[in-house]
């Protein structure tokens, strides 16, 4: 593989061991939100990260004023969060699958980047902004066609210029108390875009998925995850369990340092890349 990125961490000594724990194995990868900061999609937690409160199941269901704030912020954001591309990192994963490197790939992102790469076994832990659900029937609905619903119902709602999203695809809104919220056109029950809030918890179904991945791995490999999301630290947990060799890779301190067989400080697009490089033959 050749990557358009230079690549500072080749040579290293950290990287290079982790190249010898990765080498000839089957890797489970989890990635995070430091992932898709070179696509144009800020992290929760990492340097210049905003400030915010984000919206919790519990308001979303409880207050209809809550649902237009975030229907409203999540509508404009989605313009820009839904055109993010796949970055080196991202198309680097999907030819370490293809190699018959990687067994499977568990992300936190809800950025759907990975099968925009090219990915073919993926888990999203928490969803994807590209899909919208009803709350009452479970009817699913593209998010695109919920968009353009959307801005038929509200047409004073775009904005000109660009539009900084959150990582979890939304915008800050202070007054949506005019907003028109589309209902669900089979039962006009409640509509969610299909992501886990802030007091949801992870599907048992989608978690069992994930472990299954790590289950039928030897090498557990976590790219842009700080592991502050207790999901991904389960997995962590899973791995140690089962005395699997853990490389983390991301820029900064993580919950997993201490559990890693290797930790490489750098940035994630460049290091897959050169993984990917030294990895496949």
């Amino acid at each position: 593989m050749t990557s358009d990125l230079e690549i500072p961490v080749r040579g290293d000594a950290t990287f290079d061991r982790a190249i010898d724990v990765l080498r000839g194995q089957r890797l489970a990868v989890l990635t995070g939100a430091g992932l898709s900061t070179d696509s144009g999609i800020p992290d929760y937690r990492g340097e210049g990260a905003p400030v915010r409160t984000p919206m919790t199941f519990q308001a979303f269901l409880a207050s209809e004023a809550a649902r237009k704030r975030y229907w409203a912020g999540s509508h404009l954001g989605w313009r820009a969060f839904g055109t993010a591309r796949p970055n080196t990192g991202h198309r680097a994963l999907a030819e370490l699958e293809s190699a018959g490197i990687v067994n499977g790939l568990v992300t936190q992102n809800v950025d759907g980047l990975h099968r925009k790469a090219g990915s073919r076994r993926v888990v999203e832990l928490h969803g994807g902004m590209d899909r919208v659900l009803c709350l009452t029937c479970g009817q699913q609905f593209a998010r695109e066609a919920i968009a353009d619903r959307l801005s038929a119902l509200n047409p004073g709602l775009e904005v000109e210029g660009a539009i900084r999203a959150n990582p979890d695809g939304d915008v800050d809104v202070e007054d949506a108390a005019s907003l028109v919220i589309p209902e669900c056109t089979v039962c006009g029950g409640i509509l969610k875009p299909d992501v886990v809030f802030f007091g949801e918890f992870v599907p048992v179904e989608v978690f069992e998925a994930a472990a299954s991945i790590v289950r039928g791995s030897d090498v557990l490999l976590v790219a842009g995850s700080s592991l502050v999301v207790n999901s991904g630290m389960r997995l962590i947990e899973l791995a140690r369990r089962r005395r699997m060799p853990i490389v983390v890779v991301n820029r900064g301190i993580t919950k997993g340092d201490s559990r890693a067989a290797v930790k490489v400080d750098a940035g994630t697009s460049e290091t897959l890349a050169a993984f990917a490089e030294a990895l496949i033959a």
